[in-house]
This record gives structure tokens, sequence and C-alpha cells, in this order.
């Protein structure tokens, strides 16, 4: 009897130990993060790699449909699919000025930042899509400069800061100098790590998120494995160096859970097909208005329509199309609510590998496109899916999981922070969390 008692006395004592000490959450986002970055032997990154050895990590988690920046992000902190959470695409459809879904009020569901808030505990942010005006302590967002915006990146983003003296604070403190070129590439990789390190050390948030931008850029302008992409995912393996290194040096390692992840995959491009030039052709777009139009973000387009009278035409114009044409696969609208895409659209086409989409009425349906790459496919092949690894106290170590998606990354920071959030569609994934 004494013999299980001591066993149950430790195992309650381990428990409340990992309830003591995993206070923070350090949660980076590596735009474009593809699983052969830390998976494969040709990618400069040793922290990603150690960091897999450490703990859990994935050989692909899938992202939402449109696979896409800003719906990613809103999901990866709501737990909830865009249908629910309401960032359907990066851009407001019909944006004309450049302007994107930078705003945290255009967000319509419960976030993590919210549920921080009203546990009591701290959040710091550098470059976080869709944060601008977001509850959260310490942030730097993305806020770039519309197209009637003519100034440096810092006036731009300054009075979307918070606090307002943060930026300043970070110049006296030899953080930044806070000049163009440092919100530019190739340096704003090495900035964003800059600044997250200097919050990370100094306010010590009990969640910390950081978004990296640069190997996005570089596999967009030269594809997945370009010589450029190379050299972006090493640099922000350093910064990620950097930020485990900023807690091992003010004692929080032991106490943060560390979390690394992405918002899709990539593929290279082949050719270019343009939708609407079909719909001109039945006369439903022109210069002056539509009836029809395809919206298209990449690898997909999403149709939308005045009266839906008119999809059983556009579906047998599809279905006709010849072979060598019907270069997409149709996403019909209840495939559209299994994964949670925009409501308003009353189909999609999800382009077949290397297809990007484009809105154009008039040229070509389809022109060769060699050289970079792109993303916002439908979220079911390999290609197209993220990153994901976790480590820190009171995670299993280095074990494999599959089949979780952008939405499970939620509720496992709830659970870790103890916070009283319901996520929507994402679910606890099992055996991550010790027992």
């Amino acid at each position: 009897m004494k013999h299980i008692l001591l066993i149950f006395a430790g195992s309650l004592l381990a428990i409340q130990s990992y309830a003591q000490q995993n206070k923070h959450v350090l949660l980076v986002s590596v735009d474009g993060l593809r699983p052969e970055f830390y998976l494969e032997k040709g990618w400069d990154t040793p922290n990603l790699k150690s960091l897999m050895e450490s703990g859990i990590y994935a050989n692909g988690i899938n992202s939402v449909f449109p696979s896409v920046t800003y719906p990613a992000h809103t999901t990866i902190i709501t737990g909830a699919y865009p249908d629910k959470h309401g960032i359907f695409y990066n851009v407001p459809i019909g944006s004309s000025n450049g302007h994107w879904n930078w705003e945290f009020d255009l967000i319509k569901t419960e976030t993590l930042w919210d549920a921080c808030k009203k546990a009591g505990l701290t959040t710091g942010a550098v470059m976080w899509p869709v944060s601008v005006g977001a509850p959260i302590n310490w942030n730097f967002p993305v806020r770039r400069a519309d197209e009637d915006e003519k100034s440096n990146q810092y006036t731009i983003t300054k009075p979307f800061v918070t606090p307002s003296g943060l930026i300043d604070e970070m110049t006296n403190n030899n953080v930044i100098a806070g000049t163009e070129d440092e919100l530019n590439y190739p340096q704003l990789d090495k900035t964003i790590g800059e600044m997250s390190s200097y919050i990370l050390g100094k306010h010590q948030p009990n969640l910390m998120a950081v978004h990296f931008v640069g190997a996005d850029h570089y596999e967009h302008a030269g594809g997945r494995d370009s010589k450029q992409a190379h050299i972006a995912v090493a640099l922000i393996d350093k910064q990620i160096g950097k930020l485990l290194q900023v807690l091992k040096d003010n004692h929080l390692r032991e106490s943060t859970t560390v979390i690394i992840t992405g918002d899709h995959g990539f593929v290279d491009n082949e050719y270019v097909f343009s939708p609407n030039v079909l719909l001109a052709k039945m006369g439903l777009i022109d210069d002056k208005g539509w009836k029809a139009k395809f919206f298209t973000p990449g690898g997909s387009a999403f149709l939308y329509v005045k009266d839906k009278k008119l999809l059983p035409s556009i579906l047998k114009m599809l279905d006709e199309l010849p072979p060598n044409e019907k270069l997409f696969k149709v996403i019909y609208r209840n495939q559209l609510n299994t994964v949670g895409a925009d409501p308003s659209a009353v189909l999609a086409l999800a382009f077949n590998k290397g297809v990007v989409g484009k809105t154009n009425i008039k040229g070509n349906l389809i022109e060769e496109k060699k050289g970079g790459g792109n993303h916002g496919y439908y979220p079911d092949f390999k290609e197209i899916q993220t990153g994901f690894i976790i480590t820190g106290t009171g995670i299993s170590n280095h074990k494999e999981i599959t089949g979780m998606g952008v939405k499970d990354i939620a509720p496992l920071i709830s659970e870790i922070l103890k916070l009283s959030f319901k996520s929507k569609d994402g679910e606890l994934f099992p055996n991550i969390i010790k027992k």
C-alpha cells in the first residue's frame, strides 16, 4: 500500500510540476514551411533538426482551403476554419488599392489572444497576420502600405504597434535602427528575429507568436528548392536559434513549450489558368461588370454568381472542356462546407499541381509559367502540407505524428496554458502532451 501511495504521490507531483513549469508558449510560424526543412539533410537548419529530435514532429500537417497565409494563420490562432473565423483570403475580394486583411476586428470568433487576456496572461507578437488592433500586450503587426500610402514602413506600422512606445523602446535599446531596409528583404527576417528576441527576453509574455516571412517570399520568386529559398530558410533557422538562446539566458527554457509550424507548403509553377476567360465567352463578365466571376488565390479559383440559376450552365461549360484544358477538379459546395471555405462561393476549382489561377478576362485560357512557386491549392496532397514540431516540458519525446491540421494547434496551446478556450473545429491531438 505504501508503494502504491508513493507512486501516486510521484505522479501527482509530476502533474503539478508540469502545470507550474509550462507558463509560456513560443509559437513560431515559418511562412511556407515544408517538412523537408527539418527532415532532409540538404537544408541548413540545425536548430529545427534539434527541436525535432527533442520533441514531436509531423511529416506534414494539413492547411486550410485556400492554403494561403492569412486564413491559415487565423485558423492557427482560433482553431476554427475560415467559414467561422471570417478570413477567407489574404485580401478582401474586390480590393483595388493593395489593402489586405490586416485588421483583427475582421475575425469573427474567439482567438488565443482573447483567451489569454481573460486569463490574465500576457501576449506578444511580431508580424502575425490579422493582428492590427488585437488585444496583444507587445505587438508589431503586419501592416503594409496601401497603394495610396507612400512612406517609410516604420512610419506606416507605428500607429498600429502596441504599446505605442514599443518601436522607440527597441530603437533606444539598439534592437533596431529604424531604417527602411530593416523591413525589406533580405533583412526582414533578421529584424523579426531581433524584435521577437527582445520582447521574449525583456517582457517574457506567456504566449509569444512570431511570423517569419522570407522562405515564402523566395519560394514564390525562385521555386521550392531555389538557392534563395535555401538561404532564407537558413537565416530563419538562425533566428530561431537566437530565440532559443533567449529562453536559456532568461531561465525560461524549462517553463516554455516551443511550437514550430507554418501555413502551407509550395508547388513549382508550370501553367497559368484564367477561368474568367471562359465566363467572358459566356457573356457573364466584362470590363463593365459581372454576373459570375472567379477569384483566384494561387492554386485555386472560387466562383461567385449574382444569380444561382447561372450555375448549371457554368458547370456544363466546365464539364465539356477538352481534357487538355481541364487542369482542375471541381470542389462542390458540400465539399467546401467540409473544409470550412468561404460560404459565399458556389463552387471552387482545385487546380492541378503546378497550375496557378489568374483573374484576367481577356487573353489565353492557358499559358506556360516557368519559374517560381505558389500555394493556395486544395489541401489534399503532400507538397502543399506544412510542418509541425513541438517540444518542451511535458511533451513526448522524438515521436512522429500523422493526421494533424493547423486547426489543431490552438487547442494544444489552450491546454498547455490552461485557458478556458474552446476551439470550434480543432481537436486536442492525442499523445502529444504527456499524461
